[in-house]
């Protein structure tokens, strides 16, 4: 089993940038693909970004070039640094983890998610 809790998140105008984190506990080995998804209201679930067990990383177009993801395993930790915000990255924001070295669409374990609400 493993736990995903999720925080950072908060309000940020246009432009602005928030760094989201995602600590991890449990049964934690290397060979875990971790992830972001988000959903705003009203629609489905979207994903983000990944990151593979060797640290290869993986972005939807809507944020590449934007966002990074990272990792730091000696704190079971994985990271979002959200740059550029614009309104339509306003959702609720999930990390996932899957145990597996090289990532998929699947995942088994997710948090409860951190709100990002971005303003014009």
């Amino acid at each position: 089993q493993v736990q995903l809790v999720e925080s950072g998140g908060g309000s940020v105008q246009s432009g602005g940038s928030l760094r989201l984190s995602c600590t991890a506990s449990g049964y934690i080995n290397r060979r875990l693909c971790l992830g972001w998804f988000r959903q705003a209201a009203g629609k489905e679930r979207e994903w983000v970004t990944s990151i593979n067990s060797d640290g290869r990383t993986y972005y939807a177009d809507s944020v590449k070039g934007r966002f990074t993801i990272s990792q730091d395993n000696a704190k079971n930790t994985l990271y979002l640094q959200m740059n550029s915000l614009k309104p339509e990255d306003t959702a609720m924001y999930s990390c996932a983890a899957e145990p597996t070295w090289t990532c998929t669409r699947t995942y088994t374990y997710w948090g409860q998610g951190t709100q990002v609400t971005v303003s014009s």
